[in-house]
């Protein structure tokens, strides 16, 4: 093992079809940020893992649903479950339905992914609590493609009280704003049921998004940045 490998892990070995999958990803063009949200395309995004340190579970399920010219299309969605070499415990398994036989025969994680990005394209990725699924998708991308993930994300746990600040100390679950725009899920805690969910929450900010002329990608990391100064981080 030389140096870089010591401190960086060793880089995965991909195929060569799988290179070239990675290598078409990373021409694509990124979109401009301050196109309208009724012109752009948003990946909404939430992942189901096999416990919630960041640093030491691991990535089981990937849902996305996109939002296209600021509606939800259902047609345009993804849902995905990563192999997984060991099984996760039967407490973690009661949270997110992912049982046991679909973990085994769950898709090789360097395909998943590459099945992922080539669904996101260049598009902007919205989230609830965007920390921890960026960062179990990130430590994912590093580990079986070898890929920096840095790509555009926005965060709807600071948006939503940044437009509702008399809210804000009362509602800082995806539940508590579920509540308020009374936006049903049909399987809390399935990543792709959470991210239609989280879509729905993103349409029900749309209007004050208008209002403060932030209806656009840049608009909500406006917006996002602007609660962020006021707020501790959010877990």
């Amino acid at each position: 093992m030389n140096l870089l490998e010591r401190f960086f892990g060793k880089r995965p070995v991909l195929t060569a079809q799988q290179s070239q999958r990675l290598d078409a990803w990373l021409s694509l063009p990124a979109p401009l940020k301050n196109k309208p949200m009724n012109e752009s395309r948003y990946v909404v995004v939430d992942v189901e893992s096999s416990g919630l340190n960041i640093n030491k579970d691991r990535l089981i399920a990937i849902g996305a649903v996109a939002v296209i010219n600021g509606n939800i299309q259902l047609n345009d969605s993804f849902e995905i479950v990563l192999q997984q070499e060991r099984v996760s415990d039967k407490g973690n398994i009661l949270i997110h339905g992912i049982g046991a036989t679909s973990q085994r025969e769950g898709v090789p994680p360097a395909d998943a992914l590459l099945t992922f990005l080539e669904y996101l394209g260049k598009d902007p990725l919205i989230a609830f609590h965007v920390a921890f699924d960026e960062s179990m998708i990130s430590r994912a991308m590093k580990t079986f493609l070898g890929l920096n993930f840095r790509h555009a994300w926005a965060d709807l746990a600071y948006v939503a009280p940044a437009l509702y600040p008399r809210l804000a100390r009362g509602h800082r679950s995806l539940d508590d704003w579920m509540g308020v725009f009374q936006i049903s899920n049909y399987a809390r805690h399935n990543a792709l049921a959470d991210a239609l969910s989280t879509a729905e929450l993103l349409l029900a900010l749309q209007p004050k998004l208008q209002s403060r002329n932030a209806a656009s990608f840049q608009g909500l990391k406006a917006m996002e940045r602007e609660h962020r100064r006021h707020t501790p981080p959010v877990f």
